[in-house]
């Protein structure tokens, strides 16, 4: 018995009415056949041509882009990146958004991610529905916030560096990215030959001015002779196991919170946007109001910004355990906490550490997990500590709103939520929900 070959219908052309936003950067549409479209390049209300980039005809949607608009939406821009739009470079989703309008569709998308997955309303999350700017992105119409310290560039065969197209591996050649922060721009990483490098990423740390480039070699490459434009120190990545190893100067930047320096080594995980972590610390921290003498977890803690706000604040009396799963994190949390005594950091993952460390009550909590979220267990578990408050970090809001119903199923609910947009241009946006236990009644 032969199997029925698959129709494929990328390339195929639909005329469409553009739908709402949904997560990821695009906007549903159908066919008039009823087909079920995720276009990018598109906004609400637009009618526009779509053109197929994947699915098959028993797929149960289509991918998109849209290359004509035939009936613009009045919150379109022409996008400022030549780079930008369909088949080019996947880093910006909304390039032709303005940029209030690009907030309220991220403003769309967690309301409608907390009401699907969480069964709240804005009002019921504590949010007034705002998704505020980052500190000093209220730029003139028509300019773009060079916000980006850190850019993964990857490399094409011919050693020209680029960016990823969306949802493929080819690369988009830029001779320049609008959105990188200056001090990345700064060291001319395109206009270098990266023959050998599988990818180069630059960072700019925004609190002290030090500069870092990570080398991925492709399998057997040497690393190159590249003379960039300004003093930097050089990293590589081993390719047998995955590695970073020194080159040449610090094997760490220096980053800056809450009056504080953060060492953060051989590429570890900062927030991107040069205001980001001060304005999550200070989120974070207003929703905890931490007393003199309190417990309290940091989990997922990386470098430890969040459990060395909070040991700030708790004082000698109080004590905090984070935990980490990177190595390289601990060793820069510890370091970076060495001041506090009544601070713990220790190595693994928040699911297997947790419940060894034998903690059966703790007064306050954050969490900062990955895009996938803290799940099930690990929340059922944070929800049996009795903590007085939980802040809830999140760059994704789908996971936000799937452990926000896990809270829900131990006793806890949301006091309040607050959105940032600290990745303009893009769909990301980072989430701070402050839970406190149901009061019971008496």
């Amino acid at each position: 018995m032969q199997n029925t070959p698959v129709s494929s219908l990328v390339g195929e052309e639909y005329e469409v009415e553009v739908g709402p936003v949904a997560h990821g950067g695009h906007c549903i549409a159908r066919t008039e056949a009823g087909r079920v479209l995720f276009v990018r390049h598109a906004l609400p209300g637009e009618r526009i041509v779509a053109r197929v980039t994947e699915g098959e005809e028993t797929s149960r949607f289509l991918r998109a882009d849209a290359i004509t608009i035939l009936d613009p939406s009045k919150d379109r821009v022409e996008a400022p990146c030549p780079f930008a739009g369909p088949g080019k470079c996947g880093g910006c989703d909304w390039q032709h958004a303005k940029p209030g309008a690009q907030r309220r569709l991220k403003g769309e998308v967690i309301a409608e991610q907390l009401l699907r997955l969480a069964g709240l309303t804005p009002e019921e999350a504590g949010w007034d529905g705002t998704v505020m700017p980052a500190e000093g992105d209220k730029l003139p119409q028509g300019e773009v916030p060079q916000w980006r310290t850190r850019v993964q560039y990857a490399i094409d065969a011919d050693g020209n560096a680029g960016l990823r197209k969306h949802r493929s591996h080819e690369v988009e050649v830029i001779d320049h990215c609008m959105i990188a922060a200056p001090g990345v721009s700064e060291l001319g990483i395109e206009k270098h030959d990266w023959e050998n490098m599988a990818s180069v990423e630059a960072i700019a740390a925004s609190g002290s001015g030090d500069r870092q480039v990570i080398l991925t070699p492709k399998p057997g490459g040497r690393l190159p002779l590249v003379e960039l434009d300004k003093p930097v120190s050089v990293l590589r990545v081993d390719e047998k196991d995955g590695g970073v190893h020194r080159v040449h100067g610090r094997a760490f930047v220096r980053e800056r919170a809450d009056d504080r320096t953060y060492r953060v080594g051989n590429g570890g995980f900062w927030q991107v946007h040069p205001k980001a972590a001060q304005t999550l610390m200070l989120a974070v921290m207003q929703g905890l109001t931490p007393r003199k003498g309190e417990t309290a977890l940091d989990l997922y803690c990386g470098v430890g910004l969040f459990a060395g706000a909070i040991a700030d604040r708790v004082g000698d009396q109080g004590a905090v355990l984070g935990i980490e799963s990177g190595k390289r994190a601990v060793e820069d949390a510890r370091h970076n906490l060495a001041a506090f005594p009544r601070v713990r950091i220790e190595q693994g993952k928040v699911e297997s550490v947790l419940p060894r460390t034998g903690i059966t009550e703790v007064d306050l909590i954050v969490l900062d997990p990955p895009r996938a979220g803290a799940g099930k267990q690990t929340v059922h578990h944070l929800a049996g500590l009795g903590a007085r408050r939980i802040a809830y970090v999140a760059c994704d809001p789908a996971a936000l709103a799937r452990d926000i119903a896990y809270f829900a199923e131990r006793g806890y609910k949301v006091r309040t939520l607050r959105a940032f947009d600290l990745f303009p241009m893009t769909h990301h946006v980072e989430c701070v929900a402050i839970l406190e236990p149901v009061k019971k009644d008496a």
